[in-house]
C-alpha cells in the first residue's frame, strides 16, 4: 500500500539521523568539543533575534535517542495505524512532533526554544483528540491548557532576559547577575507544568487518549521529558538557590504516581503513572545537584518505556482494543514474544540488577546517599522506588502469569513488523544502561558505603515485587479494608484528588456562573438595559427628530426660552 511505503520511507530517513547524531554525540564528548552556529534574523536595539544551533554532547545524544526512538515507533505505527482513514495525517503530525522537539533540544537561545515548545504542546494537542470522542476532547483540552501554563512562563522569561542583550542562556555568568532567581522560577514552572510535577500532574494520565503509537513517542523521549531537558541545560542558574522545596515536590510526585499505579487497573494509565513516577526521580536527582546522573537516567528510561508502550499497545490490539488488566491474563502463552519483551522492558523499570534502568536508578539512590538529606527525603525516595517494582509485578500478575481474565472475545496475532520494530528497544532495555554509563561517565565512579546501605535498593527491589504480588490477590475496592476506608482507597486511586482539582474551577464552578450570567443577561434585566437600550435611545432620538423636522411651533418656542434662560444664567 502506498502509505505503507510512505511510513518505511520515514523510518529509514530518521533511523539514519538518529544513529548519524547519536555518533557525532559520541564524537564530540570523547573530544570535548562543540559547535555553535549562530544566524541573526533581525535586531531589534541591543537585542537580535537569532536562530542558534548548539551541537553539543548532550543535546546531539539526546537527539539520536528521540531519532531512534521516533523511528521504531513511526514502523511501529505502519502496522497499528493500518486500519485508519488519517494514516497520512498521522505520519505528517509525528514529523511535526520530532521537528519540535529538535527545536526545543538543538538551541540555547530561548526564541527559537520558544518556538519548539510551543510546537510541542500543540502537535500534542492535535494527536491527543486524534480519536474524536468526548474522552478525548477532555484530555486534549486539560493538556494543552495546563501546557499554556508553561509556555507562559518561557515567555516572561524571555521578557525578563531582554534587558541583558542576549536570549542565549549560555552568555550569562548566572552568579553576577541581579535578580537571576526570577527566571529561576520562570524556569521550574515552565519545566514543571511540561513534566507534569505536582501540582500540574493531573494531565499526563489524560493524554492516554492519544494512539499508543503517540504515547510510546510522547513518554519515552520528547513532551515529558523536554521539561527535565530544560532544567539541565539551566543547571549554572539553578545551582546558585535553595531548591528544596521543589525537590520535596518532585519527591512527591514520585510517590503519589506509584501509589496511584497500584490502584489502578487501566493498562495504558499504569504505564504513564510508571513514566511519572520516573520524571519525579529525574527532578529530584536534578534539584540534589547531579544533572548527568538525571540525564543518564532520562536516556536510560527513554528506550524501556518507549518498549513498554509498543507492547502494551499490541496486547490492547489483541485484547479487541480492550485495556483493563481484568479482561487479561496468561498472555505468556499466547503472546511469547511480546510478553518477553514486555517482561525486559517491565524489570528495566524496576531495576533488576544489570538491566538498563539498574545503572541509573543504583547510581540516582547512592548519590542520595552519599549526600545530607532528611530522613523525610531519604524515606520517600527509597519507598517510591519499592512502589515501582509493587505496581510492575502485580502488572506482571495480572498480565502475564496465574491470572485467567476469562475475555472471550480476543484475537491473539503477533505482527511481525511491530515485532521487529521492538527489536532495537528490547537490545538497549537490556545493553543501554552498561553502555550509556561508559560513555558517558569517562571513568568509573566508585562509592564507596557500609554493606547495609550497599544493599538497601535491592532490598527494597524484592520486598516492593513481593508486596505487589500479594497485593494482586486483593481487589481493594471491595475488599474489607476497601469498603470500610473507601475514602482512603479513593484518595490514593485518583492521584490525591488532583484531577478535580485541575478542573475545579473550569468545570463545576464555570457551569453555574455561566447559567447565572444566562439568567441574568439573556432573560433578565441584562437583555433590557444592555442590549435593548441602544435601540431604544436610537427609536427615542429618531422620533424627537421626526417631531423637529415638522416645524412645532411648541418646540421652537420652548427651545428659545431654553436657550434664553441659559444666556441669563451664563
Amino acid at each position: 500500500m502506498n502509505f505503507m511505503n510512505l511510513y518505511k520511507f520515514w523510518f529509514f530517513i530518521i533511523l539514519m539521523f538518529g544513529f548519524m547524531f547519536f555518533l557525532l554525540g559520541l564524537i564530540l564528548l570523547s573530544s570535548e568539543y562543540l559547535i555553535f552556529m549562530d544566524w541573526e534574523i533581525i535586531s531589534l536595539n541591543s537585542c537580535s533575534i537569532t536562530m542558534t544551533l548548539l551541537l553539543d554532547w548532550m543535546s546531539m545524544l539526546f537527539m539520536g535517542s528521540v531519532m531512534l526512538i521516533s523511528s521504531m515507533v513511526i514502523y511501529y505505527s505502519c502496522d497499528y495505524m493500518i486500519n485508519d482513514n488519517n494514516n497520512t495525517r498521522f505520519l505528517v503530525l509525528i514529523l511535526l512532533f520530532i521537528c519540535s522537539m529538535g527545536f526545543m533540544v538543538l538551541s540555547p537561545n530561548m526564541i527559537s526554544i520558544l518556538l519548539g515548545w510551543d510546537g510541542l504542546g500543540l502537535v500534542s494537542y492535535c494527536l491527543v483528540v486524534y480519536f474524536q470522542n468526548c474522552k478525548s476532547f477532555n484530555a486534549g483540552m486539560l493538556t494543552v491548557l495546563t501546557n499554556r501554563i508553561g509556555d507562559v512562563s518561557i515567555l516572561l522569561g524571555i521578557a525578563w532576559s531582554f534587558n541583558n542583550g542576549s536570549w542565549s542562556f549560555l552568555y550569562y555568568n548566572y552568579y553576577f547577575m541581579d535578580k537571576g532567581y526570577v527566571i529561576c522560577m520562570f524556569m521550574i514552572l515552565a519545566a514543571f507544568t511540561k513534566s507534569a510535577q505536582i501540582p500540574f500532574s493531573s494531565w499526563l494520565p489524560a493524554a492516554m487518549a492519544a494512539p499508543t503509537p503517540v504515547s510510546a513517542l510522547v513518554h519515552s523521549s520528547t513532551l515529558v521529558t523536554a521539561g527535565v531537558y530544560l532544567l539541565i541545560r539551566f543547571n549554572f542558574l539553578l545551582i546558585q538557590y535553595n531548591l528544596s522545596f521543589f525537590l520535596l515536590l518532585s519527591m512527591l510526585t514520585m510517590f503519589m504516581s506509584g501509589l496511584g499505579a497500584n490502584f489502578e487497573y487501566d493498562l495504558k494509565k499504569i504505564i504513564a503513572l510508571s513514566t511519572l513516577s520516573q520524571l519525579g526521580l529525574m527532578m529530584s536527582i536534578l534539584f540534589m545537584g547531579s544533572p548527568n546522573i538525571a540525564f543518564f537516567h532520562l536516556l536510560s528510561h527513554a528506550f524501556f518505556k518507549a518498549l513498554l508502550f509498543l507492547c502494551a499497545g499490541l496486547i490492547i490490539h489483541c485484547m479487541n482494543d480492550s485495556q483493563d488488566i481484568r479482561h487479561m491474563g496468561l498472555l505468556i502463552y499466547n503472546l511469547p514474544y511480546t510478553s518477553t519483551c514486555f517482561m525486559v522492558a517491565n524489570l528495566s523499570l524496576c531495576g533488576l540488577p544489570f538491566l538498563s534502568g539498574f545503572y541509573s536508578k543504583d547510581l540516582s539512590l547512592e548519590f542520595l546517599t552519599m549526600n545530607y538529606f532528611n530522613l523525610l527525603i531519604y524515606f520517600l525516595f527509597y519507598v517510591s522506588v519499592g512502589l515501582t517494582v509493587s505496581y510492575s509485578m502485580r502488572l506482571v500478575y495480572y498480565c502475564m502469569v496465574n491470572y485467567n481474565g476469562l475475555f472471550s472475545c480476543c484475537m491473539y496475532m503477533e505482527s511481525l513488523i511491530m515485532m521487529k520494530s521492538m527489536i532495537f528497544l528490547t537490545f538497549m532495555s537490556v545493553f543501554g544502561g552498561c553502555s550509556i554509563s561508559w560513555l558517558l561517565f569517562l571513568y568509573p565512579e566508585v562509592l564507596i558505603f557500609p554493606l547495609e546501605c550497599k544493599l538497601l535498593p535491592l532490598v527494597f527491589v524484592f520486598f516492593g515485587g513481593y508486596i505487589g504480588y500479594e497485593l494482586s490477590f486483593v481487589y481493594l475496592p471491595e475488599s474489607m479494608f476497601g469498603l470500610s476506608n473507601n475514602l482512603l482507597s479513593h484518595f490514593f486511586g485518583v492521584m490525591w484528588f488532583m484531577p478535580n482539582f485541575s478542573t475545579y474551577m473550569i468545570y463545576s464552578k464555570s457551569l453555574i456562573i455561566s447559567g447565572m450570567y444566562y439568567d441574568f443577561m439573556d432573560m433578565g434585566w441584562g437583555e433590557f438595559i444592555m442590549s435593548n437600550m441602544l435601540s431604544y435611545y436610537f427609536l427615542f432620538m429618531s422620533k424627537m427628530n421626526l417631531y423637529y423636522h415638522n416645524n412645532s411651533f411648541k418646540l421652537y418656542f420652548s427651545v428659545f426660552i431654553l436657550m434664553t434662560f441659559l444666556f441669563v444664567i451664563v
